[in-house]
């Protein structure tokens, strides 16, 4: 196998190494960053890539010295994948070769020696010398070297057969070459030993094994291992039987039931068992959470390669995450793969280093699958890593792990639903699990597509037969007892995961503790996502110190990336770490819910410094915002979080947990009413007022019907309201609270402005009016006069509206109170709309649709586009007025206040007929 064929000039050394790398997988992409690496290595140079283009176009001229300058080339093609050699398989000797032994090994497998031998003779007649003579770099010396092993190994091979076609005396010159040239191997030199025992020459066959014992024991300190003593104990018996010593065939038997993971057997066969003959990956890396069945799945693949290993496969558990057991260490996996190989025991180095020399020597030449199930880390299994090519180590880890260039991580996801019904019909019974899909599909997502969770729920229906699979899922749908309801014999969820949470507990390092500890204090807060902020709050630390732990519970598939800096539990996980019970909870818990206070107020405050924040200043580090659409932002994504930790801890019994709940219900209550959030701000601050009255704080209690009333008051319920605002109004009287008595007085007013009872707000707004002048409460002034101007304008006296308006506003715009300026301008526009000057109200209408879209106050918006439609339609221009109220139709018409919905529902309908008439 030459690389400087005769017949054409393939320019320079490294042109020649392009083609070799094109010609190892023919009719493949190649892309460029395995041709560079392949070419140079770490060592490339800056221009690599230029220099790759101008070996191409070298290529490409020697190949086709006629081609056209813009003729696209027929046989070295660029694709977006990369470069293309368009040749079929048969057309490159290495690929020829490589299918001629595989041919052998095939007819050997069916005993038909003779075939074989054929095959082997047609391969090794292709030899023409060291491949890739003269030509350097590290794709060219790891080929050269997998070549170099597939022709020893061929030789071998063909021995095998002529041996068994009693034709020893044929292969003695070439086992005897061969045994010179490679001194340590120890399988060509059990088949000269026999060739030459068969062909009657003993004492040749004596000196062939004490010439192999020699070179070890002065090489490696080694002795033979069994195959090579057995056949000097055959030779000194007299044996004439065959010699055929075993190879090891480890592998756990395959799942009865195993189903699903199409994709991910593809993609790691395809590692394990690439075509035309190409060495297998070295390193394949299965990782995924607990019970995800990488086990299952790794030993299921590991039997449909087990053909492309003929010289056995090997199995250990490395006992990473089994409760009450050490994991192996190195040394111990290495022990047992070496004395599975012919090592004697002791014969087994006790120094690591050693032990793994003697592994990579055992391989040498050989093609074996080594599965190594429940590995901790790269630390347990590094010293077997650098095993000679033709061989594969498969791992099964909850770890994620990175090992440089030569190995491909497959990270296993939970099953999908068809996969998990699937799953739980070939355990239970199809007729089960079909009577009832519905139930299924609950079932199926309350073991959240775990295989452990389904393969212990399928066990725990096919052994109670009077179980519907409705009523194991009506049993799991208790989280208190879900862990407990899933075990059965010696599997449980729970032990699998509390294995990698002690493994982490009891880590080396001080990551690993602190992982441990995370997850226990986050199995404290129920909600659905958290952050490194979080996480810091809940150890008491920066956040940047608690991201690394973060991190690790991440590689340990405890936690998920939910998105950039967020992370999430998994619903068994969370169950899990609730059951952890940390020290220091209660601490962990009053710093994390002061951090979601004092963030949400920040975060209200920096949207509108002018709306009264009823949320009292928390001491703690605030979730920092930049400005005001960082903020809005950063509230819209975060509300279902800070809604979760808010009714959390106001369930709790302990008094500072739950005023931290009532302060960040109270924090986050502007932004629900801009983005008309009404169900989850009357849920919240019910909670809160029952809370209040509970712990008898009669502050909190009035502010909590302030906002309550507020969330009744724009669902229509005014009656309700007016209650709350009732009770609010007495308790500020009695506490002498002057800005909540007159804040009670403007909301009791625009109260019976939304039922439209006018006549009663007004004298709630000029009480207001009055009471926030004698205290100078310059807000409370803006607000009475845009709740007179609103009062008189719906009573039908727009000429009185306009004054208070205008002084409102003049107010507002001078404050650069903007949410009060697009009220006012909302009031006027509705004001002049009434008295007839459309011309007016459509400037003020639109200038406050315009800011009612700056501040995202949502119902302000629908009012804004609704009185834009009416004003454009009775100054005679419909198809303005229907683009107004088609916005407002698919902005706001399902916002829940019954008011506007009619009111958007009449103006669609008058538009229509307005258009009919044009």
């Amino acid at each position: 196998m030459s690389g400087r064929p005769n017949s054409i000039d393939l320019g320079p050394a490294r042109q020649q190494v392009t083609l070799a790398l094109l010609a190892s997988v023919p009719a493949r992409p190649v892309p460029m960053h395995r041709l560079v690496s392949g070419i140079w290595g770490d060592d490339a140079p800056r221009n690599a890539e230029q220099s790759v283009y101008t070996y191409i176009s070298g290529l490409r001229r020697a190949f086709e010295p006629s081609r056209g300058r813009r003729e696209p080339s027929r046989l070295l093609s660029g694709t977006s994948a990369g470069y293309v050699l368009r040749l079929r398989p048969g057309q490159v000797d290495a690929v020829l070769f490589g299918e001629r032994v595989a041919e052998a090994r095939k007819a050997q497998r069916s005993g038909d020696d003779l075939q074989a031998v054929r095959a082997l003779d047609q391969a090794l007649r292709m030899w023409r010398g060291i491949a890739l003579s003269g030509l350097s770099g590290p794709f060219v010396e790891q080929e050269r070297d997998r070549l170099e092993q597939l022709r020893v190994s061929a030789i071998e091979q063909r021995a095998e057969s002529l041996l068994r076609l009693d034709r020893h005396a044929e292969i003695i010159e070439e086992l005897r070459d061969l045994t010179r040239q490679r001194p340590l191997r120890e399988r060509a030199r059990e088949l000269l030993m026999t060739a030459l025992f068969r062909s009657g020459r003993q004492a040749e066959a004596l000196e062939t094994f004490e010439e192999g014992r020699a070179v070890l024991a002065e090489e490696l300190g080694l002795s033979p291992g069994e195959g090579l003593r057995r056949c000097h104990e055959m030779v000194l018996r007299a044996d004439t039987a065959p010699l055929s010593p075993p190879a090891p065939h480890q592998l756990p038997r395959r799942l009865a039931v195993f189903v699903g993971r199409a994709d991910e057997t593809g993609r790691l066969k395809e590692r394990l068992a690439p075509g035309h003959d190409a060495p297998p990956a070295p390193l394949v890396i299965i990782t995924g959470s607990p019970g995800v069945g990488k086990s299952a799945l790794a030993v299921q693949v590991a039997h449909l390669v087990e053909e492309r290993f003929p010289d056995g496969q090997l199995y250990v558990n490395c006992r990473a995450a089994t409760p009450e057991l050490p994991a192996l260490t190195a040394l111990e996996v290495l022990g047992r793969f070496l004395r599975a190989l012919g090592v004697p025991p002791h014969a087994v180095p006790s120094d690591l280093d050693e032990a793994a020399a003697v592994w990579r020597s055992r391989l040498h030449g050989r093609r074996v699958l080594a599965l190594l199930d429940d590995a901790g880390d790269l630390a347990q299994i590094r010293p077997l890593l650098a095993t000679p090519f033709g061989n594969s180590l498969l791992v099964t880890s909850r770890e994620t792990m990175t090992w440089g260039d030569d190995y491909f991580q497959l990270e296993l996801d939970r099953m999908s639903h068809a996969e998990s019904a699937t799953m739980l019909a070939g355990l239970a019974g199809a007729g089960r699990v079909a009577a009832d899909a519905g139930q299924t599909a609950s079932l199926v997502r309350l073991c959240e597509g775990l295989p452990l969770a389904l393969k212990i729920a399928g066990a725990r229906l096919a052994a109670r037969a009077d179980w519907t699979v409705a009523t194991l899922a009506a049993r799991l749908s208790d989280e208190r007892r879900r862990l407990h309801e899933l075990a059965v014999g010696d599997l449980a969820v729970r032990s699998s995961l509390a294995a990698g949470h002690t493994a982490l507990e009891r880590g080396r390092r001080a990551v690993d503790r602190q992982a441990a500890r995370i997850l226990a204090l986050l199995g404290l807060l129920h909600v659905p996502e958290a952050t490194a902020e979080v996480a810091g709050a809940l150890l008491g630390v920066p956040p940047a110190e608690a991201e690394p732990g973060l991190e690790r519970l991440v590689d340990a598939h405890l936690l998920d990336r939910a998105g950039h800096g967020r992370y999430q539990l998994h619903d068994l996980v969370r169950l899990f770490a609730g059951e952890l019970r940390p020290d220091g909870a209660t601490d962990a818990l009053i710093r994390v819910f002061s951090y979601y206070a004092a963030s949400a107020r920040l975060a209200s405050s920096v949207i509108d410094p002018h709306r009264v924040q009823t949320a009292a200043p928390v001491d703690a580090v605030p979730h920092q915002v930049s400005g005001f659409e960082e903020a809005k932002a950063w509230l819209y994504e975060e509300e279902p979080i800070l809604v979760a930790a808010a009714a959390q801890a106001m369930g709790s019994p302990d008094e500072a947990i739950a005023r931290l709940g009532i302060n960040l219900a109270f924090g986050l209550a502007w932004h629900q009413q801009r983005t008309y959030d009404m169900t989850t701000m009357l849920a919240l601050n019910t909670q809160a007022l029952r809370v209040s009255e509970r712990l008898g704080d009669e502050t909190n209690a009035q502010l909590a019907h302030d906002h309550v009333a507020n969330a009744l008051r724009m669902t229509g319920r005014t009656d309700e309201a007016v209650a709350h605002l009732r009770a609010s109004l007495a308790i500020a009287r009695r506490r002498g609270d002057a800005f909540g008595e007159q804040r009670a007085m403007g909301n009791l007013a625009v109260v019976n402005i939304s039922g439209e009872r006018f006549d009663e707000a007004l004298p709630w707004a000029e009480r207001q009016l009055a009471l926030a002048r004698s205290i100078g409460s310059r807000v409370g002034i803006r607000y009475a006069l845009l709740m007179t101007g609103n009062a008189h304008c719906g009573a039908g006296r727009p000429e009185k509206a306009c004054e208070p308006l205008h002084a409102a506003l003049d107010d507002a715009q001078e404050a650069g109170d903007l949410t009060h300026e697009a009220q006012i301008r909302m009031g006027l526009g509705e004001t002049h709309l009434a008295m007839g000057r459309p011309e007016e109200a459509l400037e003020q209408l639109v200038r406050a649709s315009e800011l009612m879209t700056l501040v995202g106050y949502r119902i302000g918006k629908l009012r804004c586009l609704v009185g834009l439609s009416y004003t454009h339609r009775v100054m005679g221009r419909p198809d303005r007025a229907l683009a107004c109220v088609t916005e407002a139709a698919g902005f706001g018409g399902a916002l829940g206040n019954p008011r506007w919905e009619r009111r958007l529902a009449e103006e669609q309908a008058a538009v229509h007929e307005a258009l009919h008439q044009v």
